[in-house]
């Protein structure tokens, strides 16, 4: 059995998540990398943005390492959610190249500090703001792999596209028709399903 490096561990599972979202990414038009699929405008680039947003906080501020990335949309005059979404002003590669350089902020300080160093969250509340390396690392795997969740959805909504990753989608076999009789079947499952819990006696 070959031995563990506990923050190699907890890098190569936040890389694999950040990965997976510029991937959500690829081929899209600047119209559908920002559509909004969701009521609450749910959207790609916008994910990318904000996981962008955050990783330079946790891993800067909270470390006394704060980068020099200009962030408006977090000021206090901005409107609520500015991170969630793209201007038509902020083009599809400057996000991409803005998550490129949040990562290079983030894995310079995991790669500077030790996995027990401390820091404080500063919009968190007391106590729970003291915090250390290895709980951020958590924290940043547990929101990018949520958000990764909601781009796989959304990116299938535009365009039918799924799956776990470029090299290995972990997708059962089969092609469009399968997958349209596979959700027909579920269909008719559910509508069977909700007649027999209204005939239920209560």
């Amino acid at each position: 059995m070959t031995g563990s490096d506990p923050k190699a561990d907890l890098h190569r599972y936040l890389q694999v998540a950040r990965a997976a979202m510029l991937w959500k990414l690829d081929g899209l038009s600047e119209y559908d990398s920002r559509r909004p699929l969701t009521p609450t405008g749910t959207n790609l680039l916008g994910l990318v943005k904000h996981l962008a947003s955050v990783e330079l906080g946790y891993f800067g501020e909270t470390f006394g390492r704060p980068s020099d990335e200009p962030l408006p949309w977090f000021e206090d005059d901005a409107e609520p959610d500015a991170d969630l979404w793209a201007t038509a002003a902020e083009s599809r590669e400057q996000i991409i190249d803005l998550y490129h350089r949040a990562w290079a902020h983030s894995d310079a300080t995991v790669e500077a500090l030790a996995l027990d160093a401390p820091g404080r969250v500063p919009h968190w509340p007391a106590p729970r703001n003291e915090v250390t390396l290895h709980q951020i690392l958590v924290h940043m795997i547990a929101e990018t792999h949520r958000h990764a969740g909601h781009a796989d959805i959304v990116r299938e909504l535009i365009d039918g596209a799924a799956g776990l990753r470029k090299d290995n989608d972990n997708m059962a076999p089969g092609d469009q028709e399968r997958w349209r009789n596979h959700r027909d079947r579920l269909e008719r499952v559910a509508q069977e399903a909700g007649r027999s819990a209204a005939v239920l006696p209560s």
